[in-house]
């Protein structure tokens, strides 16, 4: 399904949804059956049961028009990111006892791309194996630097920044790194790691 034939999909389905909806509310049930109805045959949709209340209707638009959206989404992605030049960076948070984040920020040879400052619920999140897209953007190949720096609360409730930096190559395809803060029960330290992703 192409970009335009996806966008014409959606705004028929939502024109759709809104006169199942318009119909209904002025108590012409059956009238807006019959017009969902046809409007799907004319444009080959899935014939949809006479039988079927409005409401089941509309819902199963509503939920077409979600699925649609989620499509467009990953469509306009790959047309502002393509593959060859797609770089994206994800934070992954595995401590609890040595360190406390509350913000983060991202430079990629020396240019400030992402910075994020977390609520606490942002932290439970990302404490319990969540994972954040902290930027995604477009990186021409060749040999780059990101640098990171963590803030936060770390042992002794002490006010805690330390960076981490890596060089890595951008090649042809998507290039994936993630940011790892881990506890070091050796050290009593939170550590701040880059990993590439194969």
């Amino acid at each position: 399904m192409n970009y335009k034939n996806s966008l014409a999909h959606a705004l028929f389905l939502i024109l759709l949804l809104l006169s199942a909806m318009v119909r209904a509310e002025d108590g012409a049930e059956d009238a807006a059956s019959a017009d969902v109805m046809q409007m799907a045959d004319d444009t080959d949709m899935a014939a949809v049961d006479p039988d079927t209340p409005i409401v089941d209707q509309v819902q199963s638009l509503k939920q077409k028009a979600i699925e649609l959206n989620r499509d467009l989404f990953i469509l306009e992605e790959d047309l502002l990111f393509p593959a060859s030049t797609q770089f994206v960076v994800f934070l992954s948070v595995d401590v609890g006892e040595f360190f406390q984040l509350d913000a983060v920020e991202v430079k990629i040879d020396g240019e400030t791309v992402a910075s994020h400052l977390y609520t606490q619920r942002q932290a439970k999140a990302l404490y319990k194996g969540g994972m954040q897209r902290l930027h995604i953007g477009n990186l021409k190949t060749g040999e780059h630097e990101i640098t990171a720096f963590f803030t936060g609360v770390g042992p002794d409730n002490r006010d805690y920044k330390r960076g981490a930096t890596q060089k890595f190559e951008k090649g042809s395809d998507i290039k994936t790194l993630e940011l790892r803060i881990t506890d070091s029960t050796k050290k009593y330290q939170p550590e701040f790691t880059v990993v590439e992703w194969e």
